[in-house]
């Protein structure tokens, strides 16, 4: 096959043929592990220049032991290997947010934005990995050609379980993720409106005190204040208790 862009199974009236496109579990979204095969009733063969595929068949050799083997059971063995530390994969992603959602509650976390989107792009290509990987048990639990033995057919359904397993845990990851995105933001404007808030209470506390700076600014002649020796402190004893009785009662509305 010329296109190994994707993980899929074709039927031919003589053949099933496909290819495996394998996001490596350390970088998801690097370059996929890419092979072909071609399968019919007598067995199934690889086309691999990478040696993934022989590495996989060694895996499930060292640690599969058969009491009935068959072609069903080894693809089975085969797809599992795969997808063997996937769980594990999942868990770690499922701490890792948990810990983001810690830190941002605690507020010991700057902007996760750029963190959430790599995690969102990674389960992303992890989804599209297990939806490719369901439609091929599909396909082969169909068994359109009779490869394979009806007694047999239940190793795909039971890998087309797991795989709908991993991809109800992924969709919930990805959720969590946008959930934890949407944490920080409310965060964020929570923080801010706190910040309105303290720059409103002081632009109303120091408001009437523009007020007497402004009128007494006005310097008028005949303004008596201006001539009397407590003018001074009797501006400053009134700027004080409106100060007090402003604070008083933004306290008592429980405004602060």
């Amino acid at each position: 096959m010329d296109d190994l862009s994707a993980t899929k199974a074709v039927v031919n009236y003589d053949s099933l043929i496909g290819s495996f496109c394998i996001p490596s579990r350390s970088d998801i979204c690097g370059e996929p592990m890419r092979f072909a095969f071609a399968l019919d009733e007598k067995g199934v063969v690889f086309i691999d220049d990478s040696g993934t595929a022989g590495n996989i068949i060694r895996a499930v050799a060292q640690s599969k032991k058969w009491r009935d083997p068959s072609l069903e059971r080894f693809l089975y063995d085969f797809i599992e290997e795969i997808i063997l530390k996937d769980a594990q994969l999942l868990e770690k992603y499922d701490a890792r947010l948990n810990g983001m959602e810690d830190d941002i509650l605690s507020g010991n976390m700057e902007d996760p934005a750029a963190e959430i989107n790599g995690i969102k792009s990674e389960l992303r290509d992890l989804k599209t990995h297990y939806d490719q990987l369901i439609d091929m048990c599909q396909e082969l639990e169909e068994n359109e050609n009779g490869f394979f033995a009806d007694e047999n057919i239940r190793y795909f359904h039971l890998l087309k379980e797991r795989l709908e397993r991993f991809r109800d845990r992924l969709n919930s990851l990805r959720e969590y993720s946008t959930q934890i995105r949407d944490l920080f933001q409310s965060r964020v404007d929570i923080r801010q409106n706190n910040i309105m808030t303290h720059l409103t209470i002081i632009t109303s506390i120091f408001m009437p005190l523009s007020l007497i700076a402004g009128w007494y600014g006005m310097n008028f002649v005949n303004m008596p204040e201006l001539y009397t020796s407590w003018g001074y402190a009797g501006v400053i004893l009134l700027s004080a208790l409106i100060v007090v009785l402003s604070v008083w009662y933004i306290r008592r509305k429980k405004w602060m």
